[in-house]
């Protein structure tokens, strides 16, 4: 607490409150407005702007004081293991809330910080991007069942935006749900290239369709339930020679998607339901498009053509221009989410986090998602993995294996990183965020191209 107290009285307020003086830890917070630099040029010691500094003292006392969050003994082995601070799980008390600003609905901001009872404040390193405190909710507010705005954690936008999006892009989102991150890349993309969601979970890519049309983002998306370490579907944007046009072969084609089912796709259900597991994992191998927007490519086209298979050398000319793979992992750097099991109980804390075998299956599964992610990737393209996990052997440890085995994989710069709240990882070029670091949930970042090999 002295270091604190020292950091406190330098940047001139002696007498602030506890939880004033843990802001100051996070000395990135998103009132700081960190210095430009260059490549490899290392961060000189921070200051907050003038401007902010009442603003970071207004948060801060409307937060209780921090307090530790009672985490289990076997959880605390678990962070010491991993050479993590439990103090992290604390931060999350004066961490804010972050939402983006649908483009295009910035005058409509002072009509939403009426409702909310609640001055949005600019994130200045985040383009769309505010933060509130984090005890105000957004849910039943009219901008959000609007699509005016929707939740969004910042270091999660920080991983799309490393993408590098441009127009006419066809990008894979490779694990898409639950949906937030898929409605920035289509933000970011407008109306030109197109956005392929794949997930696993049929329910939770079922929500994610909710939101496209919720926020009217789907016009150029399709969404597929599939496994993403063996989906292969190339963007619609290809149509090879050898294929014969739906027209010539006179083949059924998709025609504009419609929430109303046919009663021949109903009875498809109904005998999947039926069937039990063993349908579903054959589902899973035979990816099932349950949306696609008028100008995804979709409409027009035959099955066999949206279903149409490449080699692997096709791909390197054929493949998606950005790939994002967002694993699944252990979500031990989500505070919140570690907080709910308090709720929960530590026994599902347990199985969920803390088994061995449960961590070994995630590590298998973040490699082959890695891995299938960049097969699909064009030469030249870019792919960010990303996890929400701070431990070592689902970031780092992923990464080394996985370039380890792919000669053609080069680790890239984040050039937008240069201003961002964040650390460097224990690889060069890659990053974190956390808590203490960054005011924002943990998650790793790796930013991987394709050579021509």
């Amino acid at each position: 607490m002295a270091g604190l107290t020292n950091l406190a009285l330098v940047l001139g307020e002696p007498n602030c409150t506890t939880s004033s003086r843990f802001l100051f830890r996070s000395v990135y917070h998103p009132a700081y407005r960190p210095p430009r630099r260059r490549t490899g040029e290392k961060v000189q010691n921070p200051t907050y702007h003038p401007v902010c500094f009442n603003l970071l003292c207004s948060m801060a006392e409307q937060v209780e004081d921090v307090s530790t969050l009672p985490l289990p003994d076997a959880f605390l082995d678990f962070l010491r293991r991993n050479g993590l601070d439990p103090s992290i799980y604390a931060a999350s008390h004066s961490t804010p809330r972050y939402i983006r600003l649908k483009p295009g609905c910035e005058r409509h901001l002072m009509e939403i910080e009426a409702e909310i009872k609640c001055k949005l404040k600019e994130v200045s390193w985040l383009p769309y991007f505010y933060y509130l405190s984090p005890d105000v909710g957004i849910a039943r507010t009219k901008a959000y069942q609007e699509g005016k705005i929707y939740g969004i954690d910042a270091a999660s936008g920080a991983a799309v935006l490393s993408l590098g999006i441009s127009p006419g892009d066809h990008v894979l989102d490779l694990c898409t749900a639950p949906g937030a991150k898929l409605c920035m890349i289509l933000d970011l993309l407008g109306c030109s290239g197109t956005v392929t969601g794949v997930d696993v979970s049929r329910h939770r890519l079922a929500a994610c369709r909710t939101m496209l049309q919720k926020y009217t983002l789907g016009d150029c998306c399709r969404l597929f339930v599939a496994d993403g370490t063996t989906f292969s579907l190339i963007p619609v944007r290809v149509c090879l020679n050898s294929k014969s046009s739906a027209a010539e072969e006179q083949l059924e084609v998709y025609k504009e998607w419609t929430p109303r089912r046919s009663w021949k796709e109903r009875k498809r259900a109904a005998k999947t339901r039926e069937n039990g597991a063993s349908q579903f994992f054959s589902q899973i191998q035979d990816p099932e498009l349950i949306f696609y927007g008028h100008h995804s490519g979709v409409v027009g086209l035959s099955k066999c053509e949206v279903y149409q298979s490449v080699n692997d050398h096709e791909l390197l000319q054929l493949g998606y221009d950005k790939v994002l793979v967002d694993a699944e992992c252990t979500h031990d750097g989500s505070i919140r989410h570690i907080q709910k099991f308090e709720q929960w109980g530590w026994t599902t804390l347990q199985r969920r986090v803390l088994d061995a075998e449960r961590t070994d299956f995630l590590t298998v599964l973040q490699l082959k998602l890695l891995a299938n992610g960049f097969r699909l990737l064009k030469v030249g393209g870019s792919l960010v993995y990303s996890t929400c996990s701070l431990t070592l052997s689902q970031n780092e440890d992923v990464v080394e294996q996985f370039l380890s085995q792919n000669a053609s994989a080069e680790l890239l710069e984040i050039d937008a990183a240069q201003n961002w709240p964040c650390k460097s990882a224990r690889i060069p070029k890659t990053l974190r965020f956390d808590p203490m670091t960054s005011s924002t949930s943990g998650l790793f970042i790796a930013k991987f191209t394709k050579l021509a090999v």
